[in-house]
C-alpha cells in the first residue's frame, strides 16, 4: 500500500524516494548482505551519508518483517539533513 512517504526523497543527493528504496530492498532482500548494497538503487547512500541510517532502518525493518515507515515530515527531514551538513562541515547547495 502506497503512502505519502513513498514519494519523499530519502536520498536527497540522488533524488531517490523512500518508496523506491523500500521496493528495491524488499525485492532484493535475500541478496542484500550489507546496507551498502542498497546503493545499487540509484546510488542511494553514496552522497553525503545522511540517509545511511535511514537505509539501515529500512533494511532491518524488512528483515524483521515490519513495514518500514518514514515518521518525520519532509520538511523536518530536510532541516535535520541541513543541520547534519553544518555539523559535519559539508557544503552542499541543496
Amino acid at each position: 500500500m502506497a503512502s505519502d512517504a513513498d514519494d519523499r526523497e530519502i536520498c536527497i543527493c540522488y533524488h531517490v524516494t523512500f518508496g523506491k528504496v523500500v521496493r528495491y530492498t524488499r525485492q532484493n532482500l535475500i541478496r542484500i548482505k550489507r546496507v551498502s548494497q542498497i546503493s545499487q538503487c540509484y546510488g542511494a547512500g553514496t552522497g553525503c551519508g545522511w540517509c545511511v541510517p535511514f537505509l539501515q532502518k529500512i533494511y532491518e525493518d524488512l528483515l524483521a518483517g515490519v513495514e518500514p515507515e518514514m515518521k518525520m515530515s519532509g520538511d523536518e527531514y530536510r532541516q535535520r539533513r541541513k543541520d547534519y551538513h553544518k555539523k559535519m562541515g559539508i557544503e552542499r547547495p541543496d
